[in-house]
């Protein structure tokens, strides 16, 4: 069927009216089929556990004890909770964003935070530069889990170095070293932190272990001057302890 009409001022054109064009529906999305053995696994490993909501609604929490890791009941929601809050303080966030988005915010925190106790342990103010760094190592940690990790690494691995070495001057040298140990626990191949652990055995009086750390360290940094430095001072104290 044809006909002729104007379809603007001047302007016409036949063309011809064909049966409506439908529409293609949806085709509804087909779920596989759950595999039996992995479903017996799951259900194997299933323990229904009896959980409440804190005042806030958010934070979840162990019915029997009111706590967000209790070992009695053998739950840890701390994780869970956090991202919880994380999403609850941020209504507009619909999803998380990509892991390279950086809380720059946060950053500026962390680095002002470190450098205010990096003030303090150059005036030898050692307890107000350990009140610095346990901050800055405090707002480290608070990232969103979906950034990346690495930047979370860096920062709280240079700060508990700095913190190791402030309690060094203050001759806590046990602090010292668990310092130490958490800066090599997140971020191993970076020299400073075996020259901390090495800084506080010597304050320990175990040199032989000083000089095991700082060996481990220069399997990563072969040419580090700072760790050859001080193995050859250790080495040195050996020797002059023999004498003696």
């Amino acid at each position: 069927m044809s006909h002729s009409h104007s379809h603007a001022p001047g302007e016409s054109h036949s063309h011809s009216h064909g049966p409506p064009q439908l529409q293609p529906q949806p085709q509804p999305q087909i779920l596989p089929t759950p595999d039996p053995a992995f479903l017996a696994v799951i259900e194997a490993d299933f323990r229904p556990v009896s959980i409440t909501l804190a005042a806030d609604n958010i934070t979840l929490l162990c019915e029997p004890h009111n706590l967000d890791k209790c070992s009695i009941c053998n739950l840890d929601y701390i994780n869970l909770n956090r991202l919880s809050k994380i999403l609850a303080q941020n209504p507009k966030l619909k999803a998380p964003p990509p892991g390279n988005i950086v809380s720059k915010n946060l950053s500026q925190a962390v680095n002002n935070t470190k450098e205010e106790g990096n003030a303090f342990y150059k005036m030898h103010k050692h307890k107000e530069a350990l009140g610095r760094y346990t901050m800055a190592a405090s707002i480290a940690v608070q990232r969103p889990p979906w950034e990346s990790n690495q930047l979370m690494r860096e920062e709280l691995s240079t700060v508990m170095s700095n913190r190791s070495a402030s309690y060094v001057e203050s001759e806590d040298y046990i602090s010292a070293l668990a310092d130490a140990e958490t800066v090599i626990s997140i971020r191993r191949n970076w020299s400073k932190g075996h020259f901390r652990k090495a800084r506080a055995l010597v304050g320990l009086g175990m040199l032989d272990e000083a000089i095991e750390a700082l060996q481990v360290g220069l399997a990563f940094e072969p040419n580090n001057t700072e760790l050859g430095a001080y193995l050859e001072d250790i080495q040195k104290m050996m020797k002059e302890e023999q004498k003696t």
